[in-house]
């Protein structure tokens, strides 16, 4: 590829959220670009319309099969993007005063989805790695971590209709 060239861009260039069944989760394809030294992949910028605030930025792995859940933070955002693997992101509404309380929704994610999902304050979620390898989530919150915001809730709590097991069929 000469100087001028342009990259190879995905059908993913435009990041127009894409439809949520859960009201204030947003689901945004992202951009890679390929070449022959290797690819760029986009993740969030500070001029983004659904950019808010920065507070840190985390890195996360599950090995296969592993799962991640269930989290609540009270106050704080996430910006989870799969760069290595594949997951299945697990969203719970138990907001009271959501016009989708009740709803569950599941977004398989990783190298062959690569999208950023924002995940408002108070919204349950969980991750499973779904992959044959290890699975590299990022997440830029808007605020640094703080232990005293975040509840931790067991996988297989029966408050939270959800079956992490494979689906056959």
């Amino acid at each position: 590829m000469g100087s001028g060239d342009s990259p190879i861009r995905s059908p993913q260039d435009k990041e127009v959220p894409m439809s949520s069944k859960i009201h204030g989760l947003n689901i945004i394809p992202l951009r890679k670009i390929p070449d022959e030294r290797g690819t760029i992949m986009h993740m969030l910028r500070a001029d983004a319309p659904h950019f808010d605030k920065f507070g840190e930025v985390y890195f996360a792995t599950a090995y296969p099969g592993v799962i991640k859940a269930w989290h609540l933070h009270t106050k704080q955002a996430q910006n989870y993007c799969c760069i290595q693997g594949m997951i299945k992101l697990v969203c719970y509404d138990d907001r009271a005063d959501s016009p989708t309380k009740g709803v569950l929704q599941e977004i398989v994610m990783g190298d062959l989805n690569y999208v950023l999902v924002q995940i408002p304050p108070l919204l349950i979620n969980g991750w499973k790695c779904i992959g044959t390898q290890t699975a590299l989530l990022a997440n830029c919150a808007d605020m640094p971590h703080d232990p005293t915001e975040m509840k931790r809730i067991d996988p297989f709590d029966p408050a939270i209709p959800y079956d992490w097991a494979l689906k056959h069929g």
